[in-house]
């Protein structure tokens, strides 16, 4: 496996996400689409299944949106507790809405995500990361509506 780059070696933080950043993150939200459209168009003994496959994907998400910001901490020269706990908080979030079920669990997930955005919002901008908040916003977007779609289905299906 290459080495990663050094500190010295990383992008200016006001650079804009790649075309690849781009592609996989449009492509990370394929198992969103596809949980919330396998609720509502597959046989109902399918649907549990699909139910919890994008719950367990949008923890997972989740969880990684909060380990971004070990990843901002650890560059900065001081102790970043707020920054710190904050990354944690996301994880905690998503396992309680697996542990929730649906459709609680997708409302939980549905407020993590928006929660997640809110928070890169505010440090992203302080960061000098906002080139990227296009991207989060769309992807934040997309992500939500599918799983606010997922627990609809199981109210109405």
């Amino acid at each position: 496996m290459p080495a990663l780059p050094s500190s010295a070696a990383l992008p200016s933080p006001s650079q804009a996400p790649s075309p690849l950043a781009w592609g996989l993150g449009l492509a990370g939200l394929i198992p969103f689409v596809a949980g919330a459209a396998l609720q509502w168009f597959t046989p109902p003994g399918w649907r549990m299944l699909a139910a919890s496959a994008l719950l367990t994907y949008g923890a997972v998400i989740v969880s990684f949106l909060g380990g971004i910001h070990w990843g901002l901490a650890m560059r900065q020269a001081e102790l970043q507790a707020p920054r710190l706990l904050w990354g944690v908080l996301p994880s905690l979030l998503g396992w309680l809405a697996v542990l929730l079920d649906s459709p609680w669990g997708h409302a939980l997930l549905v407020f993590s995500l928006l929660a997640c955005y809110a928070v890169d919002r505010a440090s992203y901008r302080a960061l000098g990361l906002s080139a990227w908040l296009p991207l989060r916003a769309l992807l934040t977007a997309v992500a939500s509506v599918s799983v606010a779609l997922g627990a609809l289905a199981y109210w109405l299906t």
